[in-house]
C-alpha cells in the first residue's frame, strides 16, 4: 500500500503528524494489502538459492518479467519487481516476498496470491527451484544462507549483533504473512491499534508454523516469533504506551523518532547511520551527514525500520504470523478484515482483551511462541480466545457481505483457522506429529509437505 511520502523539503514535527493524519480514509475507501514471504530452495538438495548464476534469485526475478512485471534495480542488480500497485521484493536471505496491491475483498486478495504463486512456480520449475511455506527455515544454518545485494541489508547485518542475539536469524531465516488495513480517524486508529496489538499473540498461535531449526525440533512452535524476543529491544515488542491514556499519532511519532536509525538514502546509495538519532538528523547534527536534514521520504523509510508486532504507517500492519500455505495466506487478511472493518466486530474483539493486565502482553507474546494455543491469558487458554476471535471475524465478514462472482461471502477464508482454534492444535503441532511419527525423526520430508 503506497505511503505517498515524496517530499524533498526539510522535515518538521508538524509534517510527521500530518503524514500520519493523511493516511485516514473514509470507510468506503478502505482497502486491504496482503503480504507474504516464502523460502526459496533447490529441488532435490533443499539447499538455499544464491543470488547469481543461471538458476539463482536473479534469474528468477528476470524470468517473472514475462508476466508483465518491471524490474527494480539497485545499481546493476535487479532486487525486485513492480506491476501496478503490487511489488515483489527480496528479504536479506533471498526470501521471496509479494506485497500485494490494496484491494477491496478477500476474493481479490486470494486470487492475487494464487496468481502470484502460479507465476513464480512456472518460472521456478524451469530453474529447479521450489518454495517453502514455513515461518523459519527448517534445516539451514545461518552461515549457509546467501546474502542478497541490497545496501540496507548490509547495514542491518553489521548492526544487528550489537543489539540482540537473534537479529541475524530474523533477517536470514524467517518468513511471515502480513495484512495492512486502513482507519478513518485518529480515534479509529487507536481502537484498532490497541485491539490488534493485544490480540496479535493469539494470531501468532493460530499461525504457528515453524517448529524446526537446523533439522530438529527447536522447543518452540513458532521459532520465528521467538527470535523477535531477542532481536533489538529498541524497535520490537508490544508497545505498552499504545494502551495508555492519550495515545495517538504524536505518541507513536515520538516512539519512531526515538528508534535508532539504520540508514538514509543519498544519491541512490545507502548511508550507514546505524544507531544514530533521527531527532539529531532533523536538527542537522549528524556527524556522518553534517548539516543534512531529513525529508518526509527519509521519515517514511525510517518507519519501516521499527518492528513492533503492529506497526503504524499511513495504515496499520499486522506483523505477528508465520508464513504458511496458500489457504492461510488468504486467512490472515480475512481474520483482521473481519475484525477491523465492522464496528460491532471491532468492539467485540476489544471486549475479549481489554481486561488483560499490561504486563501480561509481553508474557503472552513469549508464551505463544513456545506453547501455541496452550498458552494462558486472563484465566483462559489461547485456544479459547482464538475461537472467540475467529468467530468475531466471521461475524464481521458476514456483515460486510462482500460476495464473489459465485455469490459466496468472505467467511470461507476463515475455515482453516476455525478448525485450528477448535482443535487447540497449531500447524506446528501437526508438523511435530509427523516428525515423531511418519517422518521417523527426519525433517527433510517437510520440503515436500510444505512446498507451494
Amino acid at each position: 500500500m503506497a505511503d505517498g511520502a515524496r517530499d524533498d523539503r526539510p522535515l518538521t514535527h508538524e509534517d510527521i503528524l500530518n503524514w500520519f493524519e493523511v493516511g485516514a480514509k473514509p470507510a468506503e475507501q478502505w482497502r486491504v494489502g496482503a503480504e507474504h514471504e516464502k523460502f526459496v530452495f533447490r529441488l532435490g538438495t533443499h539447499d538455499p538459492i544464491p543470488y547469481g548464476g543461471p538458476a539463482g534469485i536473479e534469474a528468477l526475478l528476470n524470468g517473472l518479467k514475462r508476466f508483465g512485471w518491471s524490474g527494480v534495480y539497485e545499481g546493476e542488480h535487479i532486487i525486485g519487481l513492480e506491476r501496478g500497485k503490487a511489488n515483489v521484493s527480496l528479504e536479506p536471505g533471498g526470501q521471496f516476498e509479494l506485497s500485494g496491491a490494496p484491494l477491496e475483498t478477500m476474493h481479490e486478495i486470494c486470487e492475487e496470491t494464487g496468481n502470484h504463486l502460479e507465476e513464480v512456480k512456472a518460472v521456478a520449475e524451469e530453474l529447479g527451484i521450489g518454495f517453502l511455506a514455513l515461518g523459519f527455515t527448517p534445516t539451514w544454518r545461518r552461515d549457509q544462507v546467501p546474502v542478497m545485494p541490497k545496501g540496507r541489508y548490509k547495514i542491518m547485518r553489521e548492526y544487528m549483533p550489537k543489539v540482540g542475539k537473534l537479529g541475524l536469524d530474523m533477517m536470514f531465516r524467517t518468513c511471515t504473512v502480513q495484512a495492512n488495513l486502513d482507519f478513518d480517524s485518529e480515534a479509529d486508529m487507536v481502537a484498532k491499534f490497541r485491539t490488534s496489538l493485544a490480540l496479535q499473540p493469539i494470531a501468532t498461535a493460530l499461525f504457528a508454523n515453524s517448529p524446526f531449526v537446523e533439522g530438529k525440533p527447536s522447543g518452540f512452535l513458532s521459532s520465528r516469533a521467538n527470535i523477535w524476543t531477542d532481536t533489538d529491544a529498541d524497535r520490537t515488542g508490544m508497545l505498552g504506551f499504545v494502551f495508555a491514556d492519550g495515545f495517538g499519532y504524536e505518541t507513536y511519532a515520538n516512539y519512531v523518532l526515538d528508534v535508532p536509525m539504520y540508514f538514509a538514502k543519498r544519491d541512490g546509495q545507502y548511508v550507514d547511520l546505524s544507531g544514530k538519532s533521527f531527532r539529531k538528523f532533523m536538527a542537522g547534527e549528524l556527524d556522518v551527514l553534517p548539516g543534512d536534514r531529513p525529508t518526509l521520504k527519509d521519515f517514511a523509510d525510517h518507519t519501516t525500520t521499527a518492528f513492533p508486532e503492529v506497526r503504524l504507517k499511513q495504515y496499520l500492519e499486522m506483523r505477528g504470523a508465520d508464513s504458511g500455505p496458500w489457504g492461510r495466506l488468504c486467512a490472515l487478511p480475512a481474520l483482521w478484515t473481519g475484525i477491523f472493518y465492522d464496528s460491532q466486530a471491532l468492539a467485540a474483539a476489544w471486549d475479549l482483551c481489554k481486561g488483560w493486565p499490561l504486563e501480561e502482553h509481553e508474557r503472552l507474546r513469549a508464551d505463544v511462541a513456545r506453547l501455541g494455543l496452550k498458552a494462558q491469558i486472563g484465566g483462559r487458554s489461547a485456544a479459547e480466545v482464538a475461537q472467540d476471535m475467529v468467530g468475531i471475524a466471521r461475524s464481521g465478514l458476514k456483515n460486510r457481505n462482500r460476495l464473489s462472482g459465485g455469490m459466496i461471502d468472505e467467511t470461507g477464508y476463515l475455515a482453516e483457522l476455525e478448525e485450528i482454534a477448535a482443535s487447540g492444535m497449531t500447524p506446528a503441532d501437526r508438523l511435530l506429529e509427523l516428525y515423531h511419527g511418519d517422518w521417523k525423526g527426519d525433517v527433510t520430508p517437510v520440503y515436500e509437505a510444505m512446498a507451494y
